[in-house]
């Protein structure tokens, strides 16, 4: 497959940018997180992994309402019920798939997208040779205690407390409770700084993350709230690559409990690494990343 951009018309009429890079006959197609997203923390990853002696064609998109895809009107309710469902982004997934015309493929997904990969495991596994969960639990519950610690690691009781505060009064925009959003970040998300995912301004998949998340990592107002899936695990049956940053906003025990249900799974840690580490720490990322492919390859991945 040509390397580079390539724009596909979706059955519905909506675009999606996607994006090929490296060579080789595995395909590796990226989901990233958010939701609302998109696909920057991807870019690199052929190259990484060719660093670890390993080929590999590397297919990543912006989902719909992200960066360079089409950004519907989701304040149109229609629309809004329509494409803000699990089950709409799911099938996004599978659609693009039939469109870049790969199979017997390796699905990555970071936080959302490792949602995405749990859920796309279950309901067309067929299609997977190997799946990679990266930061992202199976309950949500989990997930809200673990984060609440994480405040109270950096943050004074007098800061927490006024951050409380502002998410019960919706004070989103208050800029002391953006700067201690920020402190967070630099913490737990995004722990290599300065980091190459800020932006300038807003460019654009507020809205999906607004449904669905709600301001900021810290705190969950939207749909994922009730997301629960571990009655589920026991039913993705490729091998399964779970990844976690040792200092992230993810807890790493669910994680741990995650592995003991997926039948064939294994979980590894990113020393230093927070939420996004592939790009705080990609050498050990990476090597793991490459490790469980190759391991996959040679039909000799076991726990």
């Amino acid at each position: 497959m040509k390397q580079g951009t390539k724009i596909l018309t979706l059955d519905n009429g909506y675009h999606l940018w996607t994006n090929t890079q490296g060579s080789g006959d595995i395909h590796l197609l990226a989901l990233h997180g958010g939701p609302g997203g998109n696909h920057e923390y991807w870019e690199d990853t052929a190259e990484q992994l060719k660093k670890q002696g390993l080929n590999v064609q590397v297919h990543m998109y912006d989902q719909l309402g992200s960066l360079y895809s089409d950004q519907p009107d989701y304040n149109n309710p229609d629309i809004a019920k329509k494409y803000l469902t699990y089950e709409y982004f799911l099938d996004e997934v599978e659609e693009v798939r039939q469109k870049l015309d790969i199979d017997n493929f390796y699905l990555i997904g970071q936080s959302w997208g490792g949602l995405l990969v749990q859920e796309y495991a279950v309901k067309y596994g067929k299609h997977l040779k190997g799946a990679i969960i990266s930061s992202m639990v199976d309950e949500i519950d989990e997930y809200v205690e673990a984060v609440n610690r994480r405040r109270e690691e950096v943050l004074t009781k007098e800061e927490i407390d006024f951050m409380h505060k502002c998410e019960a009064e919706g004070n989103f925009d208050n800029q002391r409770y953006q700067d201690d959003v920020q402190i967070l970040n630099i913490n737990f998300v995004d722990r290599k700084q300065p980091s190459k995912l800020y932006h300038l301004k807003d460019l654009g998949g507020s809205a999906v993350y607004n449904a669905f998340q709600g301001d900021n990592e810290f705190v969950i107002t939207g749909k994922l709230k009730d997301w629960h899936f571990r009655d589920q695990l026991s039913n993705i049956k490729v091998p399964t690559l779970l990844t976690f940053g040792e200092h992230e906003t993810m807890p790493l025990e669910t994680a741990r409990t995650m592995e003991k249900l997926i039948p064939n799974s294994r979980l590894v840690t990113t020393p230093n690494g927070g939420h996004h580490h592939m790009v705080d720490n990609p050498d050990v990322y990476y090597r793991h990343l490459a490790q469980f492919i190759q391991e996959v390859e040679t039909d000799t991945f076991n726990k």
